[in-house]
């Protein structure tokens, strides 16, 4: 064991130093050197690790020799100060500082941190509490203990809640399978209740206005842009104006049925009629029609509203900038070159029980609650070939093309009926939207890069602040800096927004078959395609990576 005289402190206290003479001292261990440094003059002192190795080392190696008997002189052990780590996160949103206590040296004041937290530009979103809880946890550590928390956080941006428009009046269409019932508990099939009708003042819809939402920031105070909530225009239409005390409210300003359109709602006159036939004559109506019985062969039927099919449509051409709701069927025929003798098209949805060689055409969702069957069906939203309790619904042969998604009960038939299925064809025009407005927006910061420039470039302001051209010339420049920005931002906001639309495009559109997808039917998603070489049970088909992908983890 090493006396405590070989350990010094230097003259200016900042080291210790050993003084040893290897034959009189040695050999040496680490245990040697380290129990001297426990005593009170330098347990507070770091130990500097290789030159204690060296010592050991040196003094070793001389024991027992003549150059031993020579003293030899080591700096073992230092005074460090304390000293402050701040890391601030990958996203920016939260900095977290670590203290390490000081070996007989400084300690880190209040005054070090925030020169600290100033020069790595920490500046928002810090806690004055949890700052000085690590001072005080510090003031209390053994030398070279660390203690380390979060002291700022940022703030996220909270995006704005989209437009919600309530309608407060059922439509034609939801009168479709809900027969009434009788006295005795059965169901009358031909009965679907009374004819929906509005009169003056009565409630249409309500909207609750879509929200800005709130920007948020990060620990150095850039500002985390906030997504605004899209809004959804409901304008009035024939018939229907604004609540004059509550904009977000719309009335009916007249009696009739109401119709609900892209934009919000109008009030039709009614048409009511037994048959459309050759005796009645071809319909075209500025409103809505209700057809209580039939339309038949080669006859036409306009209107500015809904149609509504009480019976059938046989071999008939329906045209309507509302839904067209048939109660009962749509029944054509294939007259050649693929040319079906049956049109149906609407400016809002269609729904029918059943539908054979026909062609339908909407630009909002399709509805057939039974059958679908060799039909060139087109919808702009999706469609849907089921009941409302998901027990039968198929869709066989033909061509079905939907904007979004396609859900059925069975897709083909066991005798392998070909059937086409198209659906999420669009995600090129949204990529092409995306590239337009990411063009856009690199074209306004050169713009606006260039009117800086220009900005700058004026003379000092004493130079022209009496000349009255002058400063109007300077304010259009700064009004045009101002609206090219709101401009940016908004259409920054437009890119995010199409840009997610597109990154989960296919996650959103898909097939959905409830029971079955049988042998021959040919699915298209995308630019993905697969023709089915067997049957498939329960499952959701989607686009993965450009290939049709069969998921069964929801029977």
């Amino acid at each position: 064991m090493l006396e405590p005289s070989v350990i010094a402190l230097s003259a200016d206290k900042s080291k210790a130093e050993l003084r040893v003479v290897p034959n009189t001292h040695g050999p040496l261990s680490a245990e040697d050197i380290h129990t001297l440094l426990t005593q009170p003059s330098f347990a507070m002192l770091f130990p500097i690790e290789p030159a204690i190795i060296k010592a050991i080392t040196e003094v070793n190696a001389l024991c027992g020799q003549k150059p031993g008997d020579h003293e030899l002189f080591f700096a073992i052990a230092e005074r460090k100060d304390g000293s402050v780590n701040i890391t601030v996160s990958d996203d920016k949103m939260h900095a977290s500082m670590k203290i390490t206590s000081a070996w007989g040296g400084k300690d880190m004041t209040l005054p070090d941190i925030l020169n600290m937290l100033k020069s790595q530009k920490i500046k928002m979103g810090l806690s004055k509490p949890k700052i000085m809880a690590l001072m005080q946890r510090l003031s209390i550590l053994p030398p070279g203990e660390s203690c380390e928390g979060v002291i700022a956080c940022g703030k996220a941006a909270i995006n704005g809640e989209n437009a919600v428009i309530t309608r407060k009046v059922a439509l034609a269409r939801e009168r479709l399978l809900q027969p009434q019932e009788r006295e005795d508990g059965s169901v009358d099939m031909r009965n679907l209740g009374a004819l929906i009708t509005v009169k003056p003042n009565d409630l249409l819809m309500v909207k609750v206005p879509a929200t800005i939402g709130t920007p948020g920031f990060n620990v150095h105070g850039d500002i985390l842009q906030q997504i605004p909530g899209k809004d959804k225009p409901m304008e009035p239409g024939t018939g229907t104006s604004l609540h004059p005390k509550d904009p977000n409210k719309l009335i009916a300003t007249l009696s009739g049925q109401p119709v609900e359109n892209r934009k919000g709602m109008q009030v039709d006159d009614m048409l009511q009629i037994k048959d459309v036939d050759v005796r009645y004559g071809h319909v075209n109506f500025k409103g809505s029609i209700l057809i209580t019985g039939d339309v038949h062969e080669g006859m036409e039927v306009k209107a500015s509203g809904d149609v509504t099919v009480m019976g059938f449509v046989d071999s008939a051409s329906i045209e309507a900038h509302g839904d067209v709701i048939i109660s009962k069927g749509v029944i054509g025929r294939l007259i050649k070159d693929q040319e079906l003798s049956t049109s149906i098209k609407a400016s809002g949805q269609i729904c029918a029980q059943f539908v054979q060689y026909s062609r339908l055409e909407a630009q909002g969702n399709i509805l057939i609650t039974k059958q679908l069957l060799h039909s060139n069906t087109t919808s702009g939203d999706s469609i849907t070939v089921s009941d409302a309790q998901s027990r039968r619904g198929d869709l066989i042969g033909g061509i079905a093309t939907a904007a979004k998604g396609i859900r059925a009960i069975a897709f083909g038939a066991t005798a392998g009926t070909k059937t086409e299925i198209y659906c999420a064809m669009n995600q090129g025009e949204l990529k092409q939207q995306l590239k337009d407005l990411d063009d856009s927006i690199k074209g306004m910061v050169v713009a606006g890069l260039e009117l800086e420039a220009r900005l700058r470039k004026l003379p000092p302001k004493t130079e022209w602040q009496s000349d009255a051209g002058m400063i109007e010339q300077v304010k259009m420049m700064l009004d045009q800096k101002n609206q090219m920005a709101a401009e940016r931002i908004k259409e920054e906001v437009e890119f995010t927004q199409h840009q997610n639309e597109v990154e989960g495009y296919f996650d959103h559109y898909f097939i959905k078959a409830e029971k079955h997808i049988f042998t021959n039917v040919e699915i298209h998603i995308g630019n993905a395609f697969n023709r089915t070489q067997r049957e498939h049970g329960p499952c959701i088909v989607k686009n993965v990576n450009q290939e049709v992908s069969y998921d069964y983890s929801n029977r």
